[in-house]
């Protein structure tokens, strides 16, 4: 936590991303009133982390930086996340790599 930023992201009026980055954890609990600390996060650098009352987080991002969202914010960012074409790849089973490697010998 020594080289920790906090970032927190809200939405502006116009429906634009706010950004706020807060160098130290009392310079972002002088806006935010923490509730309690991270103790069920898989990523283990999150562990202890504050959680603030009306934002979703921790969560990390980049190494050094640990991130906040506004719920409203929260919901529309995993909308498009999810909304997005998984890329379709077509894994070659054994069989079509052996057939693969012997058509190329024949020829």
């Amino acid at each position: 936590m020594a080289n920790k930023s906090f970032r927190v992201v809200t939405q502006a009026g116009d429906g634009s991303l706010k950004v706020k980055d807060y160098t130290t954890q009392e310079s972002i609990e002088k806006l935010h009133t923490q509730i309690g600390i991270d103790d069920c996060s898989t990523d283990l650098t999150l562990r202890g982390m504050p959680v603030f009352r009306g934002l979703v987080g921790p969560m990390p991002e980049g190494k050094n930086i640990v991130r906040y969202e506004a719920p409203d914010v929260f919901e529309s960012l995993t909308k498009e996340w999810s909304a997005k074409p998984v890329g379709r790849t077509r894994r070659r089973s054994r069989s079509d790599t052996v057939s693969t490697q012997s058509a190329a010998a024949k020829v």
